[in-house]
């Protein structure tokens, strides 16, 4: 599947969730990512957040990589647009750069729902302007 073709982008919540037993959304993330049977998306920014996140279970870390590794799960570089990121972040002074980042990645992919666990900032962010971004969470 190429990148262009992504319909889902995962933020670091749910991905950290997916691959850490421990993590108190757990159930629900395995149960959202285990109904979606092709590959999802996420940015490079999101990406490193996740893998920083985990860094010390090496489990939930080595299952990133192995999600990327087997083509479960796509990086996708924001930073073509920086120049975006950088009035988003302007705009939105408590978002932070994953969530720039997969913002820029839902403009670039219309049709593209973010799953979130972070409803609270996703839900007021808004792509080309003022359009509420698609978004499953919690």
């Amino acid at each position: 599947m190429k990148a262009s073709e992504i319909r889902y982008l995962v933020d670091a919540g749910p991905l950290v969730a997916t691959v850490n037993a421990q993590d108190q959304r757990h159930g629900w993330a395995v149960s959202v990512m285990s109904v979606i049977d092709e590959p999802v998306g996420t940015s490079e920014v999101t990406l490193a957040e996740a893998c920083h996140l985990v860094k010390s279970h090496r489990l939930s870390l080595q299952r990133i990589v192995t999600a990327i590794s087997n083509g479960r799960l796509i990086p996708i570089s924001p930073w073509p647009e920086a120049g975006r990121i950088a009035a988003l972040l302007e705009k939105y002074p408590f978002m932070d750069a994953g969530g720039a980042s997969l913002l820029v990645l839902s403009e670039r992919r219309p049709r593209a729902t973010i799953i979130t666990t972070d409803v609270r900032d996703f839900s007021v962010y808004r792509r080309f302007r003022n359009e509420p971004l698609p978004l499953i969470h919690p």
